[in-house]
């Protein structure tokens, strides 16, 4: 990752430092342009004010400065004079750009290659008030001439300019990669890497994605091995049970009560199996997300009371419901395992003649006056196979997954599950749905 990160730098340094170059080379011959032109028009200025035109018309030579060239060019564009070659080898002028320029707007600038001079020369030209054109040149070097003469030192201040900006490139690097390290080093202990703050967000991120990660890895080795002993309980019995049968060691009236045992462990690690799968399901809730539709609670409700009376009643348990309408958006079998696990539930871990009160309205509620729940254990009770009477659980043929379920179909939905209870007094659990239309 350094090393990647340092080729960028080096990369985006070694074609901005280029780019830099260029276009401060570009905008300075600009620039150039500029002065010499005002240099000129200065020198054509002065040409008139000391009245040299009258001197070349009669005296027929002006002695110029130091790299400029004159030129007189009459209204048909002939030239009358020229202080480089003189008048008579020169071609007519009416047609350079310059000369043209002059005559429509009163001066005129080219730069271009002199056939005469064989080099890029600057031409300015200004109409005087006879008519005649009055153009002065002077070598001035293309762009390329003036890259060239400063090639060496340009060249010098990039190399020195790309070598600090790698040093400050690894530096920079160093200071970004240093707490990722650090971190990679010592996930267990975060809280004491050194960093900007502008890292700390990331930083918080990582710790707390390590932290679930560890937490997940924890659940689900915990999960297995409840799952391992869970499946082995009913197996083993089964197992046992069946065996005293193949053997004959079972009297009639033993065998049949061995078959019942053994139908009654199948059922419950068909239910155990049913719950795993289940549970599996929904780590998974955009599976379910995509099939929601509007749900009535109250029917809902209205259906698990009814196919769970029987139950209800085998356990001297009395289960109603009361409320009104209420329309979520949901899906609908999840819906209906949520209230029908409450509910089965709250009927499990009651008492001989104990009453089940399911409530609909802006929220579901479940109610009982069971048994109870104590509180150091209410925390718990949603956690996955945790029960908290063990031989009851198993009494009643409890998987210890119906509240993990609950919870997790609660999390599909954006809802919140809250849990009161006293031990002696009974158990309420609420349950408040986001998307209520």
């Amino acid at each position: 990752m350094a090393r990647k990160m340092n080729v960028n730098f080096m990369v985006v340094t070694a074609v901005s430092i280029i780019l830099s170059v260029f276009l401060t080379t570009v905008v300075s011959y600009q620039f150039f342009q500029k002065e010499v032109f005002a240099d000129l028009s200065s020198f054509v200025e002065i040409m008139e004010d000391l009245q040299l035109m009258e001197r070349m018309e009669h005296e027929g030579f002006v002695n110029p400065q130091e790299e400029l060239r004159i030129t007189w060019i009459a209204e048909d564009g002939s030239v009358l004079y020229d202080s480089y070659s003189g008048e008579d080898v020169l071609d007519n002028h009416k047609q350079r750009p310059e000369v043209v320029q002059a005559m429509q707007k009163g001066q005129g600038t080219s730069i271009r290659k002199s056939q005469t001079m064989g080099q890029n020369i600057f031409f300015y030209a200004k109409r005087a008030q006879d008519g005649t054109i009055l153009r002065i040149a002077k070598q001035a070097g293309s762009i390329w001439n003036v890259y060239r003469n400063t090639l060496p030192i340009t060249v010098l201040i990039a190399i020195l300019s790309f070598l600090i900006s790698v040093w400050i490139a690894r530096q920079l690097t160093r200071a970004f990669v240093l707490p990722i390290e650090q971190m990679a080093a010592n996930m267990g202990q975060m809280e004491n890497v050194s960093t900007y703050k502008e890292l700390m967000p990331f930083i918080e991120l990582i710790r707390s994605r390590h932290e679930e990660a560890l937490r997940n890895g924890k659940i689900r080795q915990e999960f297995t091995a409840n799952v391992s002993h869970e499946l082995k309980t009913p197996l083993t019995a089964i197992s046992g049970y069946a065996e005293l049968i193949a053997n004959g060691m079972a009297s009639k009236k033993e065998g049949r009560h061995f078959a019942e045992e053994i139908h009654r462990n199948a059922q419950r690690l068909l239910a155990l199996i049913n719950d795993i799968l289940q549970l599996s399901e929904l780590d998974d809730s955009s599976d379910y997300k995509s099939s929601f539709e509007s749900v009535d609670v109250y029917a809902t409700a209205a259906r698990c009371v009814e196919m769970l009376q029987p139950v209800a009643g085998k356990h001297g348990v009395m289960l109603s419901l009361k409320g009104t309408p209420l329309v979520i958006q949901a899906n609908r079998g999840l819906l209906e395992e949520l209230v029908y696990n409450l509910c089965d539930n709250a009927i499990r871990y009651n008492r001989q003649g104990g009453h089940v009160w399911v409530t609909v309205t802006d929220k579901l509620i479940v109610q009982d006056d069971g048994i109870g729940i104590s509180p150091k254990y209410q925390k718990r009770v949603f956690e996955r196979f945790f029960r908290v009477d063990k031989s009851r659980s198993r009494k009643t043929g409890g998987t210890g997954l119906g509240l993990a379920i609950v919870k997790h179909i609660a999390e599909v939905h954006g809802a919140a599950v809250s849990l009161d209870s006293d031990i002696g007094i009974g158990t309420t659990v609420h349950v408040e749905f986001s998307d209520i239309q």
